[in-house]
């Protein structure tokens, strides 16, 4: 194939005020024209800092050690901006994870599409915004005379992608380099955008460079992939015999931490510990830490890039006599069957309206409809999880469940008590009955405080405990979601991100709640941590016997945890049962899409995906009849008039469709 762009022995520093520190060593990887070439690795491997050197855009602190590029056979050392100044938006775009940071948030969309054709095709600015429609228009944006006219935060999400995606296009590159897109996403907006870039490259015959930690992703859109771990490359080959047959054993640890389809399975086989900090890397190779096949050699250097068959190569030691075809089995589980007593949770005809434009009566009595009429009880010692597309009111239900949202109308009962009845001192009891963990937990820790302070002061506020018991009691619950008791005194940035997410957890359990509300407690997570936090969770159900509304969009990690789930879509219920009926045989439409939108590497290229087209609709002006059937491929004229009833078949599964 031929090459588009070959990068040989990189090695970058990072200069600190102490020390000059490795953050890439002999990095080489090539994309050929055409070629889809994938980067994987969790945060921290060096899959963006390599990105960033091939596009010139490396930060101040970083050093280039040594190593070239070679683009189009042009020789460009990564030490020297000049070269790609040329190259960079003209010949070679890229596309980042979050356009909210990547787009000017001053100027409409569209002027900065049509300010790169301006710049780097010489077209004028008249003929760059005619252009600019057109790519929007092409790249799947509705109105796209309107949409260019908008700026970025009046935007969904998928849309925002969508314009990145537009702008990167823009000028026609040869190679296109996408860092993360759809990371934060929707599974149906990410299959949207997944489509969209293989249709773009097959169309254009770019190559793109595509940067992920999912494997599923992989499968999905790679040809060949590279594993990079600690600044290394691992195991590198086609996408698909490495997904198959991983030879590294990191590679299969990455594979391990997907749930699997099996939703009898027991707890994920995740990678223990994190990738290390480069200030602190160790001897050897630097995955031993964490590899359950290391042995005292493999600390002792570190182990060359061996050829191992065939356009293949690995960096391991032991990659002769390992055997990593299979995936890790796990134990079975049983689920519970449910209470027999009533209830811990019960919501009925549950509906939250908001004016519009703030206020009482909001701009021209306008609402947005975040919850229309939501029905679920939620039994002690069971996980229920939430799922779908955002807007779909998740977290509105569950700030709603917690008194942090006004209800517009229907009944919330806890414990057997309608909340609305409950006077002021039966609500501050409450709340330590009822805990939160939210999605970003270093927006939700403060930033001032030590881990013993953040943990503590509930325990002291409601008079769990006093003096050194409250101590006592931190390091406990430190240790109940595996940190240890030296992490007290640190503060939050001390911390990796799953790390932090544990610190949340641990606040939330330190007043002994019976219920908690996790809100997309994993979705930001890389795979081998978010495993991690999933089994913690698992765990401290079945321990302490809590009581869970588990939000998340991502259906994978909801069929492994959860026991019935509530499929929501603009508001309303769309599906809802015992997760094994749900998403062993779905009914209703739109969550056979959710669940298609799922990336699986051992399912890739055998599965009918079926890609919704736009976005939902707004809230504030929901089609009448089946808010879905906008979308909805089976869709006929009574959807678009009726709003359908539930129906509830003998398995307790209940859908909103009466074509199922």
């Amino acid at each position: 194939m031929d090459s588009l762009l070959t990068v040989d022995g990189l090695s970058v520093s990072i200069h600190t005020a102490a020390a000059r520190l490795p953050a890439l060593s002999d990095v080489g990887f090539h994309v050929g024209r055409g070629e889809v070439v994938a980067l994987v690795g969790e945060s921290g491997s060096g899959k963006t800092l390599s990105a960033l050197a091939v596009m010139g855009l490396l930060p101040e602190v970083a050093e280039v050690d040594g190593g070239t590029i070679r683009f189009e056979g042009e020789t460009l050392h990564p030490a020297v901006a000049n070269p790609f100044r040329a190259i960079r938006g003209a010949r070679a775009a890229m596309i980042f994870q979050e356009p909210m940071t990547s787009l000017n948030p001053v100027l409409p969309v569209g002027e900065q599409i049509a300010e790169t054709m301006v710049r780097h095709r010489g077209m004028s600015w008249g003929d760059a915004r005619g252009e600019a429609v057109r790519l929007l228009e092409h790249v799947g944006i509705p109105e796209a005379g309107r949409r260019m006219r908008q700026y970025v935060h009046q935007l969904s999400g998928g849309m925002r992608q969508r314009v990145m995606i537009a702008g990167a296009m823009s000028c026609r590159p040869a190679l296109l380099v996408a860092d993360e897109p759809t990371t934060a996403l929707d599974v149906t907006i990410q299959a949207q955008i997944l489509e969209l870039i293989g249709d773009l490259q097959r169309e254009t015959g770019m190559g793109v460079l595509l940067i992920t930690h999912d494997l599923g992703v992989v499968a999905e859109m790679a040809d060949r992939a590279y594993v990079m771990y600690a600044g290394r490359i691992v195991e590198h080959g086609p996408a698909r015999a490495l997904i198959d047959r991983p030879m590294m054993p990191y590679t299969r640890g990455l594979l391990d931490s997907l749930p699997q389809a099996d939703t009898s399975t027991g707890p994920l086989t995740a990678i223990p510990g994190t990738v290390p900090d480069i200030r602190r890397l160790p001897e050897g190779c630097a995955f031993a830490p964490r590899c359950r096949h290391a042995e005292d050699a493999c600390t002792q250097a570190v182990p060359a890039l061996e050829s191992a068959a065939p356009d293949r190569a690995v960096r391991c030691r032991r990659w002769r006599e390992l055997n990593l075809d299979e995936r890790a089995v796990t134990d079975a589980i049983v689920r519970p069957v449910g209470a027999q007593e009533g209830p811990l949770v019960s919501v009925r005809g549950l509906s939250v309206h908001f004016p519009v434009g703030g206020g009482w009566i909001g701009r021209g009595g306008e609402v947005v409809r975040a919850v229309e009429d939501v029905s679920v009880d939620i039994a002690r010692g069971e996980i229920v999880g939430l799922v779908g597309e955002s807007g779909s009111g998740k977290t509105t239900i569950g700030r709603c469940l917690l008194g942090l949202v006004e209800r517009t109308a229907g009944t919330i009962e806890f414990d057997g008590r309608d909340l609305a009845s409950l006077n002021r001192s039966e609500r501050k009891a409450l709340k330590r009955r009822m805990q939160v963990v939210f999605q970003d937990p270093f927006a939700s820790l403060n930033p001032m405080l030590t881990v013993a302070r953040i943990i503590g002061e509930p325990i002291a506020h409601h008079g769990l405990a006093s003096g050194s018991a409250v101590k006592d009691r931190v390091v406990q619950l430190l240790e109940t979601v595996g940190l240890q008791a030296r992490h007290a005194g640190l503060r939050p940035h001390a911390f990796s991100g799953g790390q932090r997410q544990r610190i949340a957890i641990a606040r939330a359990l330190a007043v002994e709640p019976d219920f908690i509300v996790a809100d997309e407690a994993v979705s930001a997570l890389d795979v081998s941590i978010r495993a991690q936090i999933t089994n913690l969770l698992r765990d401290l159900r079945e321990r302490l016997g809590l009581t869970m509304l588990f939000i998340a969009h991502d259906l994978s990690v909801v069929r492994h945890l959860c026991d019935r789930v509530v499929v929501l879509y603009c508001g309303r219920v769309m599906e809802a049962g015992p997760v094994d009926t749900v998403f062993g045989d779905p009914r209703h439409p739109y969550t056979r899409a959710l669940l298609s939108a799922v990336p699986e590497p051992e399912a890739a290229g055998e599965r009918s995906r079926i890609v919704l087209k736009g976005d939902a609709p707004s809230p504030i002006a929901p089609p009448p009849g089946c808010v879905f059937h906008t979308r909805c491929p089976q869709a006929q004229d009574r959807c678009r008039d009726e709003v359908p009833p539930m129906q509830t078949d003998r398995t307790g599964r209940s859908h909103a469709c009466p074509y199922a």
